[in-house]
């Protein structure tokens, strides 16, 4: 018989959980509403989630409230009531990321910029595509059932590190475990319309939210800090939770395009 869980880490595990659904339904319901209401929490998103970056660039307060206002000015051209999602949003991105290098001489802050900008269009993306309620919630639901799949098989099964000196606790079981997961909730949503192509590309982009998780770990740990921030009670920053969506969502938003999925 196992030893019993402490009663502290049921208590974290609860709030963990207690947030991550929160989160889970206030993506859910803006997606659902799109329009103003999806890009309003993509943009308040976006702008955090540049906050933290800067934050783990080391720059002070000045340089990081310019470098999310530059980033804002770019998430403002793809606002359904400007220009929306597309070419125009995507140079003023380029834009806005050549200007924050100009200003502030940091290469690594002004990445950033494309860090976040890059994901924040994407989703913008597939939601103004005709089948985009389907085509963004797959986005998003499968780095949450590649994290579900890792998190209950590295528990079960242990075994060998993934990356031990970037982050110890991810092992190659979770790994497989979360590209499992993510290729089953890939075929499931086939059967609700999601086209083949995207359904085969399932796993593999579940392997590239894995590699996400672990680029913004090995930031974290250069910055020397555990987490990208405080926001969220039990789960670190805004990067925390989406460090998988950040490489998932730009390819998915590719793959869609390049296919044709959903084409009007």
């Amino acid at each position: 018989m196992s030893a019993p869980v402490p009663t502290s880490e049921h208590s974290d595990l609860a709030l963990r959980a207690a947030v991550g659904v929160a989160l889970i339904a206030l993506a859910a319901a803006a997606l659902w509403v799109g329009g103003m209401g999806f890009w309003l929490i993509v943009a308040v998103g976006g702008v955090l989630m540049m906050g933290e970056w800067a934050d783990l660039a080391g720059v002070g307060a000045g340089t990081r409230r310019l470098s999310q206002y530059s980033l804002f000015v770019a998430i403002t051209a793809m606002c359904p009531w400007a220009v929306g999602p597309g070419w125009f949003a995507l140079g003023l991105l380029g834009g806005s990321t050549l200007f924050t290098l100009a200003v502030t001489r940091n290469m690594r802050l002004a990445a950033g910029t494309l860090y976040v900008g890059l994901p924040v269009l994407a989703l913008l993306v597939l939601r103004d595509r005709p089948q985009g309620v389907l085509f963004a919630f797959w986005a998003m639901a499968l780095v949450w059932a590649c994290d579900v799949g890792a998190y209950f098989a590295g528990r079960a099964i242990g075994g060998p590190r993934l990356a031990p000196v970037i982050s110890p606790n991810k092992t190659w079981a979770g790994l497989v475990g979360g590209v499992i997961a993510a290729a089953g909730f890939g075929w499931a949503l086939n059967a609700y319309g999601l086209p083949l192509p995207l359904a085969i590309a399932t796993p593999l982009l579940a392997a590239l939210a894995v590699v996400g998780d672990l680029y913004e770990s090995w930031i974290k740990r250069r910055a020397g800090v555990k987490d990208s921030g405080n926001l969220l009670p039990g789960h670190g920053g805004l990067m925390d939770r989406l460090d998988g969506l950040v490489p998932v969502a730009p390819v998915a938003a590719l793959i869609v395009l390049l296919s044709g999925a959903g084409a009007a």
